[in-house]
């Protein structure tokens, strides 16, 4: 699925600004019905997901990092994205280039957390080759 025009007005709005299903409609000069519908095959379609984020400087006893991962083979990139974006406290993986093969985007408890996600959970992924983590001492615009 494609979205089309009225998607994308509605993705937008979305993305700009929390609005309920009626302001939106408003704004757009649609039916509120037809933005329900809308956002609902856009769910299903697994192309949004709207959910409340927080700003990760206010998260106690928390902290983000990213973890560049090396898997052994090009070939396994995608079974092995999909394999760490299932472990617990992973917020999402990228398949990049350049040097690293993924990003893993973790949040972990600041005391112990990053050394508990490296040795027990990451380390249950077979053809993981290497890792180089780098903790987030602060975020500019970002939201979890």
């Amino acid at each position: 699925m494609q979205p089309d025009e009225i998607d994308w007005k509605i993705i937008n709005t979305l993305r700009e600004s929390h609005q309920n299903n009626n302001a939106i409609a408003r704004q757009l000069g649609i039916s509120e019905g037809t933005v329900r519908q809308r956002l609902k095959r856009l769910k299903e379609a697994g192309i949004v997901k709207i959910r409340a984020l927080i700003n990760p400087e206010v998260l106690d006893k928390q902290q983000l990092a990213t973890i560049a991962v090396n898997v052994s083979e090009s070939s396994l990139l995608e079974s092995k994205a999909i394999e760490i974006a299932a472990l617990p406290n992973v917020l999402d993986v990228s398949i990049t280039s350049g040097r690293y093969d993924l990003f893993v985007q973790v949040l972990i408890d600041s005391n112990r957390g990053l050394v508990h996600f490296l040795t027990e959970e990451l380390s249950t992924v077979n053809n993981v080759t290497s890792t180089e983590s780098f903790l987030m001492l602060k975020s500019f615009n970002k939201y979890v």
